[in-house]
């Protein structure tokens, strides 16, 4: 279930939200025209607290629940393996195991498969005198330069398979390794142990080996959340983590049967958020946690707390400011930013920083 943000509808939430507090505590009151008119006794005696104007930074935020998950693409898939070895699968990694670049990811009659990373995949040979975006990433996990199959290429390649156990050909034949992203967690296994491995078929999928946060984003927060915003993050155990929204999946997803109505207005944006220290989650795949996304700031505003406005009689609202000798004024404001961590709100009227507002004895 999703969580409801104040920022969501930015300032019209904002005002929606001051009414709805103003109306909990009863204070309306009546002022036309920029006029100051004194509390009345009844609002003395509910209004018995202070706090004071403050100046300095506000934010704005969309809190949402999400899921610690294993980082893959950006709309939370996994990465697949397409194989293009034939033969039989003679050895299969586990679900859970890590496997890292330039290691063995799987074997087809008894011949290892080399995981190597590289966002290109696997669609040909290669071997001395080729160039390409493909030669390139496989010089990248040879610790080779430049973008043509060497002979520096030939030898460090030749070394590989030594170590890998392959044949030793100095050439990589189109079976002989897949390409994915980075070093990768295996998430699900499709191959068989015995059964056939076919070229072009799927032979597992995989994530990274980094847990990052997964939340599904309603599309009417999208234009507020953007890329490298901050994050707050509550693990289990009320523990806390910091991090930044990483990306969003291309295309809103409906929910699930049976996980809501799943028509197009409960259809949400995969979005991913990145830990800004991955270890303070380890252990805790498919946790659920909340985050806050900081998605708007004021450097220097005038704030009060939120239950300090006063619903004015004909709309707007004014805060109580408690002068010396108790004496007691109405002043009008314009609200602006919500800041829904520390339940302020940005004030624009005849205020000034250290001012004692009155807010409810609750």
């Amino acid at each position: 279930m999703r969580r409801q943000s104040w920022a969501r509808k930015g300032w019209a939430l904002s005002v929606a939200a001051v009414l709805v507090v103003v109306a909990a505590i009863g204070g309306v009151a009546a002022l036309s025209g920029g006029e100051r008119a004194t509390a009345t006794a009844a609002a003395h005696a509910a209004l018995a607290s202070t706090a004071a104007v403050r100046e300095g930074k506000l934010s704005a935020a969309v809190s949402q629940d999400g899921t610690l998950t294993y980082r893959a693409r950006p709309d939370g898939s996994p990465f697949t393996a397409i194989n293009h070895a034939r033969g039989t699968y003679t050895e299969l990694p586990a679900v859970g195991d890590e496997v890292g670049c330039g290691d063995v990811l799987y074997h087809v009659d008894a011949e290892p498969v080399l995981l190597l990373c590289g966002t290109v995949p696997a669609y040909r040979a290669l071997h001395v005198g080729d160039t390409g975006t493909d030669v390139r990433q496989l010089n990248r996990n040879l610790r080779v330069r430049g973008g043509a199959f060497t002979a520096k290429t030939q030898r460090a390649l030749r070394a590989l398979q030594r170590r890998s156990g392959a044949h030793v050909t100095g050439a990589l034949a189109l079976g002989d390794a897949v390409f994915l992203p980075e070093a990768v967690r295996i998430a699900k296994v499709a191959g068989v142990l015995g059964g056939p491995a076919a070229p072009g078929a799927p032979a597992l999928s995989a994530t990274s080996e980094t847990l990052h946060v997964q939340v599904n984003l309603d599309p009417s927060d999208q234009g507020q959340v953007k890329r490298d915003d901050r994050v707050r993050i509550t693990l289990p155990g009320n523990r806390t983590a910091t991090g930044r929204v990483d990306g969003f999946g291309r295309i809103a997803e409906a929910p699930a049967a049976g996980q809501g109505a799943g028509g197009a207005a409960d259809a949400t944006i995969p979005t991913s958020i990145g830990l800004d220290d991955p270890r303070a989650a380890r252990g805790l795949d498919r946790a659920p946690v909340a985050v806050e996304i900081t998605t708007d700031g004021v450097e220097h505003a005038l704030s009060v707390p939120v239950t300090a406005l006063v619903g004015k009689a004909g709309g707007g609202f004014a805060v109580e400011v408690v002068r010396s000798g108790e004496r007691r004024d109405l002043v009008a404001v314009r609200v602006g930013l919500f800041d829904t961590a520390d339940g302020r709100v940005q004030v624009e009227g005849t205020l000034r920083a250290g001012d004692r507002v009155a807010v409810p004895s609750l």
